[in-house]
């Protein structure tokens, strides 16, 4: 049997098809309604997140504002006394619990911040370094009330900065002036520098150029009267890399044993290699490039950014490639004019290098049994001796009955007063560490041991200056040519005042007196603004003498002077470098450095030749020097850490 299936009428279907449709409209409708609650939500929620993103962002920025603020207030007066007294008397016992230096401001349409210095430490053993913590707060003030109420959102950091007195980049060249460069009168083969130079201010060719082997370098000088654009206005011509070894190779050519290596792949490693790293910055190249993120080679760098140059003879025009566009910064000179802290550090300075480099024993280590003592049982000089001391040789009565014999001149490293230096090749004059006469210093001759000279006034070299053992920097073996020349003679030369090359009896207008005092000496602003009038070598200080003339009387200096062609030291003048070289013929050499804030020197005999000596240039991972000469330091501010300790989130 089976059961018969009903007969549907056309009226009746179509009904139930009319309610299946409300009802899936219903139930779409309803899902849509869900599906834009839980966009609403989800977009709202992105615009909150959005905007506490900003809120953080803006807070971050709030606390880097007070961090700047802080320690802006702290460096610039560091910067001009190049002293920690200000500091700490201002910070000492600053912690979370007695904050020090707080200040508080507002960024227009931001928020505000309120920062203080909440540690101050002197690291041990380490009289030049300060690390200073400030802690910053910055928030969203949306009330304007300048308070940071409980729902404005805010963020706390921690920053922390090293100000330190820092061995100055300035000894990277073998001449700086921290003024106008400038150069007059030279061709390419009378004028020859190897090593860089550089200006804080325009560095320019007046007349000619000469040879220079190593990079020219200027800056942007707003502090200069007039100020300065920081442009090179001449390239001047530089030898290839070939013809730049032939010169060293060749034996003929004078103060060769002198010149930095130019670059060898073979001796220095291959660019971009470990080795190449070791050497890159004591070595001469003459095809500029950036390697490792800064330029290697000789190359023109001023406001217009960094440039390799190729120009082999006066007659050619400069090939000039871009480097990078990025202008050149001024460097910041150190500053002599608080002699003390010289004093106290020739005073206390005691030699700590126990082995030199190839392992070899260092006679004069602190921790020496025979180094103890300045003198030696018999009451001679003990040059083995740890603390810093100068001798010379002294003859009282000439051929009289007193017995010639060394003399100490320095009591634990200072001289009060003035002295004159004579050192012969038998008798050199004897140097160890750094030591401080407090007037002036009149020095010529011979010179042995490593060591720098500080004059409370000038220093007056007045005839020629020669190490006994001077540094030969030629060789296949890099290493085995700064385990050499790190026992060989370096000297220093720093004056308070002023180095005055020649006979200063004999200076007379225009030569060199024309060129030690305005108009053609510029005057400056320091860091506040205020006016710094120009050298002026005319006038007379409190000594009663005037600023190029020495303490010492005329009549000795005019006995002992002659004239000067070779300087070997690293000269740095807190006020001018000049005078008149050459005068016997001859020309005139500096292995070394010139560094000065005016440079006024006048040669009367061809050729010039200055001779970079990289001993001095930081190197290795520790970025120390072969030789520690104790030199002038410059202020420097690093931050090292920020340490970010939170975000509060309100209102979002």
């Amino acid at each position: 049997m089976r059961l018969k299936l009903p007969i549907f009428k056309g009226r009746s279907r179509r009904s139930k098809q009319r309610g299946n449709a409300l009802v899936t409209t219903f139930g779409i409708m309803m899902i849509l309604s869900v599906s834009s609650v839980t966009y609403l939500e989800w977009a709202t929620q992105s615009i909150r997140d959005s905007r506490a993103t900003t809120a953080e962002v803006q807070a971050s920025h709030l606390c880097e504002a007070g961090v700047q603020d802080v320690l802006l207030s702290l460096w610039i007066p560091f910067k001009q006394t190049q002293l920690f007294d200000d500091m700490d008397s201002t910070l000492a016992g600053a912690s979370e619990a007695n904050p020090m230096l707080a200040v508080t401001d507002d960024v227009a349409g931001v928020g505000r911040y309120a920062s203080a210095v909440i540690g101050y430490t002197t690291p041990a053993a380490d009289p030049y370094r300060r690390i200073v913590t400030v802690r910053s707060v910055g928030w969203l003030d949306s009330n304007n009330n300048g308070a940071l109420d409980a729902n404005e959102s805010s963020m706390t950091v921690d920053v922390t900065a090293n100000y330190e007195l820092a061995r100055s980049g300035i000894f990277d060249y073998t001449y700086f002036i921290n003024n106008y460069g400038w150069m007059s009168g030279f061709n390419a083969t009378n004028l020859l520098v190897n090593g860089d130079m550089r200006a804080n201010g325009n560095f320019d060719f007046i007349t000619g150029t000469g040879t220079i082997n190593g990079s020219m370098i200027a800056s942007v000088n707003t502090k200069l009267d007039p100020p300065a654009a920081g442009l090179v206005n001449n390239l001047p011509v530089k030898q290839t890399d070939a013809s730049y070894a032939a010169t060293v190779a060749n034996g003929a050519t004078p103060h060769r044993t002198r010149m930095r290596q130019a670059y060898n792949p073979a001796i220095h490693g291959a660019i971009g290699s470990e080795e190449f790293e070791k050497w890159r910055d004591l070595v001469f190249f003459s095809e500029a490039q950036i390697q490792n993120n800064r330029v290697f080679g000789a190359a023109a760098m001023d406001s217009t950014g960094s440039k390799s140059w190729v120009r082999n003879t006066t007659a050619a025009t400069p090939t000039v490639g871009t480097l990078d566009t990025e202008p050149t910064e001024e460097l910041v000179m150190p500053d002599l004019s608080d002699i003390s802290r010289y004093q106290t550090m020739a005073q206390t300075y005691q030699n700590d290098k126990q082995f030199f480099a190839d392992g070899t024993a260092n006679p004069n280590y602190v921790g020496n049994p025979g180094s103890a003592n300045a003198f030696n049982g018999d009451g001679t000089p003990n040059v083995n001796y740890s603390g810093a001391y100068l001798d010379v040789w002294q003859d009282p009565d000439g051929a009289g009955p007193l017995a010639a014999r060394w003399v100490r001149l320095t009591t634990n490293g200072v001289f009060t007063g003035s002295a004159l230096l004579v050192g012969t090749a038998t008798r050199p004059i004897r140097i160890h560490g750094p030591v401080v006469f407090t007037q002036d210093v009149a020095i010529k001759g011979t010179v042995s041991g490593r060591g720098t000279i500080y004059t409370g006034r000038n220093v007056h070299v007045i005839g020629s200056v020669r190490y006994l053992n001077p540094p030969d920097f030629t060789g296949a073996s890099m290493t085995t040519i700064e385990n050499n020349n790190e026992k060989r003679d370096m000297l220093g030369l720093a004056a308070r005042g002023s180095v005055i090359m020649g006979n200063p009896v004999t200076f007379s207008n225009p030569y060199p007196l024309y060129y030690m005092q305005p108009p053609f000496t510029k005057g400056r602003y320091d860091e506040e603004g205020n006016y710094i009038p120009p050298f002026n070598a005319m006038e007379v200080d409190a000594t009663g003498r005037r600023k190029y003339q020495s303490v010492i009387s005329d009549s000795i200096i005019n006995a002992a002077a002659e004239g000067v062609n070779q300087i070997d030291a690293v000269i740095y003048t807190n006020f001018c470098g000049g005078g008149n070289v050459g005068t016997s013929g001859g020309g005139m050499t500096v292995n070394g450095t010139l560094i000065a804030r005016d440079e006024a020197i006048v040669t009367w005999s061809l050729p010039i030749r200055m001779n970079y000596d990289t001993r001095i240039r930081e190197r290795g991972p520790e970025r120390k020097p072969l030789i520690d000469l104790n030199l002038p330091r410059s202020p420097t501010m690093l931050r090292s850490t920020w340490q970010d300790r939170g975000f509060v989130r309100k209102g979002f």
